[in-house]
């Protein structure tokens, strides 16, 4: 839902090149990505089919779970800008993909005449603003040291795609220096790489309502934990959930009735403060009440990267006890 192209590079490159790996064999070679017939022969065209189609399955399979992951990006910028980033980044990294070539034969000695064909190089470029802007969320441990979060498995992804061919490397440095040079505010880059707002438009009006989907009616129900931990900890986030709403209906009766700022920390006191694992109502008294959490930079920073403003994030983590998931799923409902 709100990622007609994200949808549209899942669905169409991924059947072409399913089709050529099945049916159409003897048409590869002319989806194989050829440095030396575009540096010798000027086969320009060579660029756009190479760098585009994928001839390894596997290669297919990793960049199509990688783009669904990805369309978070989609959604929050909107399609233009997305399509804008993936334009620049793909020009970019064919850039430094013959740069990168020509250093490796100049340093090492070693001629590299063809690449992995795919769109891998915008792919490997949506790992920066991935990296930088995503918020890091810790969903478990493993062994009590190495901490498993919500982005674990879109690195593992990556890390596959890297490991699936001896030149896939020069892709994926190739990607991450185009992505690092199109979100760099100094070199402007996405101002010059940019997606005219008339083309945009004509895409709009042909492909979007093909690749459009409806928004779903109703959202897929969480499954139950498999230990008791993890239920009694969804018990926890859905009594949070429950107060957080309730209070928010008094908010909005309040606001209706009196107008003004929200006063969050009248409304939203902390909810974590639980003494009592088996859920009993322990009222503290006036002197038992904690102090209050200090806020954490690093959490606001990426609340505000989300696009949400600097008080209320700072509302939102003060409410629900300096908890990121919460806040954050508080503020993306409201």
């Amino acid at each position: 839902d709100k990622a007609p192209l994200s949808k549209s590079l899942l669905l169409v490159p991924s059947a072409i090149s399913i089709l050529l790996t099945l049916l159409f064999q003897h048409y590869q070679k002319f989806f194989v990505y050829n440095l030396q017939a575009v540096k010798e022969d000027f086969q320009i065209w060579r660029l756009v089919c190479g760098r585009t189609i994928c001839l390894d399955l596997k290669d297919t399979f990793c960049s199509s779970l990688l783009i669904y992951n990805f369309r978070i990006f989609e959604r929050r910028y909107g399609s233009r800008k997305f399509s804008s980033f993936l334009l620049g980044a793909w020009m970019l990294s064919a850039l430094f993909d013959l740069l990168l070539v020509e250093i490796t034969q100049y340093i090492f000695g070693i001629t590299i005449n063809s690449l992995p064909s795919g769109f891998l190089g915008p792919v490997f470029a949506l790992f920066v603003p991935f990296y930088s802007s995503i918020p890091r969320v810790q969903v478990t441990q493993v062994l009590g040291h190495f901490s498993i979060t919500n982005k674990s498995l879109v690195y593992i992804l990556g890390l596959q795609l890297l490991t699936s061919g001896s030149y896939i490397w020069i892709l994926a440095l190739s990607g991450l220096i185009s992505g690092i040079c199109y979100n760099s505010s100094i070199l402007k880059v996405h101002r010059i790489l940019c997606i005219p707002r008339w083309v945009a438009k004509i895409f709009s009006w042909t492909l979007e309502p093909v690749f459009s989907s409806a928004e779903p009616a109703n959202e897929v129900r969480v499954g139950m934990g498999a230990t008791v931990d993890i239920q009694r900890q969804q018990r926890m986030e859905l009594l949070d959930r429950q107060i957080m709403m309730s209070q928010v209906a008094q908010m909005r009766r309040q606001r209706q009735q009196q107008g003004g700022m929200i006063n969050w920390n009248r409304l939203f006191p902390p909810l974590r403060h639980r003494h009592n694992a088996n859920y009993q109502d322990h009222r503290p008294s006036e002197q038992g009440i904690p102090p209050p959490t200090e806020i954490s930079e690093e959490q606001v920073a990426r609340l505000m990267e989300m696009g949400f403003s600097r008080g209320d994030a700072l509302e939102a983590l003060r409410a629900s006890n300096n908890d990121l998931n919460v806040a954050t799923n508080f503020l993306l409902q409201h």
